[in-house]
């Protein structure tokens, strides 16, 4: 099998090279953006639940360490207003936009060029396509009959093998551009959804925070200064 695939790798000449390399770049994209995404995942449900347990006993700081245990970018977000409940409701709302303006380009980040990589693909395919029949009729004009048949098919060979290498590179990064934007979406989803829900969780139920706990962990004081 590896044989017969490095034969028509040949077989679709110099070409070939700049599509094996889009589509090696390609892989690579699909395999950081998946592995972030795995990792950046939490079940939202079980969060939302916690944290309403948390907030709901007036445990805020609990919450606060249950969010930095989570290492992710949910978390992260939920934590950021955590972290000023103490604070008017408004500067709560700017500390989670804050830092929901640093983590979303983060998820978001890389997934849109696998679409570019895919059009570099195809066009590399339909470019190494047009000069193999270039050279397969230049071929055919300049040569005797003897070799005629043989250059001509060596030339559409060439043309052929580079349409479907092309082709099929476009299909992989297409696929894992599918993929990887219905997780960055839901991901997103769960993000907006989850902070507005702990937002109006903390607003609502601010009498039963214990805000001096929360006010010291997230100012904590300095070392020799005076009490």
């Amino acid at each position: 099998m590896f044989s017969t695939l490095a034969e028509h790798f040949e077989e679709g000449g110099w070409m070939m090279y700049g599509i094996l390399f889009w589509l090696i770049i390609a892989i690579g994209l699909v395999a950081e953006r998946a592995v972030y995404l795995y990792r950046s995942s939490i079940n939202k449900d079980v969060f939302l639940a916690t944290m309403q347990k948390c907030i709901l006993a007036g445990d805020v700081s609990r919450a606060i360490k249950l969010c930095s245990a989570a290492n992710a970018p949910l978390a992260r977000i939920v934590k950021g207003g955590l972290v000023k409940v103490h604070r008017p409701d408004a500067e709560v709302q700017a500390s989670m936009d804050e830092v929901a303006l640093q983590e979303l380009p983060k998820v978001e980040a890389r997934t849109p060029y696998l679409s570019l990589l895919a059009n570099l693909s195809m066009l590399s395919g339909l470019l190494g396509t047009v000069v193999g029949l270039i050279v397969a009729f230049g071929a055919v004009a300049n040569a005797d009959a003897a070799t005629r048949a043989a250059a001509l098919a060596a030339g559409i060979s060439e043309a052929m093998n580079c349409t479907a290498f092309g082709l099929m590179s476009a299909l992989i990064a297409l696929m894992g551009f599918a993929a990887l934007n219905g997780k960055t979406q839901k991901v997103i989803d769960d993000i907006n959804s989850a902070s507005v829900q702990v937002l109006n969780l903390v607003v609502a139920n601010r009498d039963k925070v214990n805000v001096q706990a929360v006010a010291g962990q997230a100012a904590p004081p300095v070392p020799g200064a005076p009490a």
